[in-house]
């Protein structure tokens, strides 16, 4: 059981005698096993060395507790797997890269793959998606991945899948426009994302949906409307400008959600979320559908909050908002 830990299967037999009776000789564990005095004394050695067993004199050896020396096997262990599995990784990059030079000597097409086909789409995003490692860096705006039906794209799932990449340790920065919060709750659920990890911001409009996975893969949909016919860039000097057009458009975007006002001395959950929309330049028709309420309701709501900021207009209740360190 223990010889994922390095410890062999008589050795382990050796330890758990001496874990049952810590004060037997080695000769005595010998006859229990019904081997050799030598056998035992070499696995005793050999756990000596793991850190299992201490010698106290010749033919004495008293176990150190498992709790102990085992939890600090395991993480040796882990350490060591992490190291292997990173070598491997970069060989495994290296080869990729030497692969991929290669077609590109004699396939200069290899630099973009174009894929047709909505399931194909699907397929190809969806598999580059769960290798991300890294980074993932998006210009969101529609069209969106039309999922089967049974994976609907909800804000839910969007909270679940991005949630799962942060933990992951994988660095997600997104641009958003306002074009992309025509799904109900959807910048509730931006905003919440921003205080857990992700770095969200948003700018008025944006060209085209981009994204940007560990650096070495960029998504771009080629038919404006639809998300049925998709490019998918390779290291070249193509991907390597989409990089920069990214970092130009993440410069001028402003964050999405601020520091949070002090407890006590800032506006109510709801009043924040409008006064993010709001500097978001979301309009009462987008504001009203984020909130699941009448355009009326929803410009009802914004009147209030400027009456409490008193501002005779938005631009002013930004003003005072800011100003109370409220955005």
């Amino acid at each position: 059981m223990l010889d994922t830990l390095g410890v062999g299967e008589f050795d382990e037999q050796v330890y758990r005698a001496l874990l049952n009776r810590p004060d037997q000789r080695l000769s005595e564990i010998a006859t229990l096993l019904d081997t050799t005095p030598g056998r035992v004394r070499n696995a005793a050695v050999r756990l000596t060395e793991l850190g299992l067993v201490r010698r106290i004199k010749p033919g004495e050896y008293l176990p150190v507790g498992p709790d102990t020396a085992l939890t600090a096997l395991l993480h040796q262990r882990r350490m060591e797997a992490e190291s292997a599995f990173s070598r491997v990784r970069t060989v495994v990059d290296d080869f990729a890269r030497l692969y991929h030079t290669g077609r590109l000597q004699t396939d200069l097409a290899s630099l973009v793959e174009v894929l047709s086909g909505r399931e194909m789409v699907d397929r190809k995003v969806d598999e580059l998606t769960k290798s991300i490692r890294t980074h993932m860096w998006v210009l969101d705006k529609p069209p969106y991945l039309q999922w089967a039906k049974a994976r609907p794209e909800t804000n839910e799932k969007e909270l679940e899948d991005t949630l799962a990449m942060i933990d992951r340790g994988v660095e997600i920065r997104t641009v958003y426009c306002p074009e992309a919060m025509e799904r109900p709750g959807r910048f509730e659920t931006v905003a919440k994302l921003a205080t857990l990890g992700e770095q969200a911001r948003m700018l008025p409009d944006l060209p085209f949906k981009l994204r940007i996975m560990d650096r070495k893969v960029a998504l771009v949909p080629l038919v404006g409307e639809i998300y049925d016919t998709l490019a998918v860039v390779h290291p070249s000097g193509l991907l390597d400008a989409l990089i920069k057009l990214f970092e130009l458009y993440w410069e001028r975007a402003e964050p999405i959600v601020g520091a949070h006002p002090p407890p006590g001395d800032g506006p109510g959950e709801e009043d924040l979320l409008l006064l993010h929309m709001l500097r978001a330049g979301l309009k009462d028709q987008a504001i009203a559908r984020q909130l699941g309420v009448s355009a009326r309701t929803a410009t009802r709501r914004i009147a209030g909050l400027m009456t409490t900021l008193g501002a005779a207009n938005r631009f002013q209740a930004g003003v005072e908002a800011a100003a109370r360190g409220w955005l």
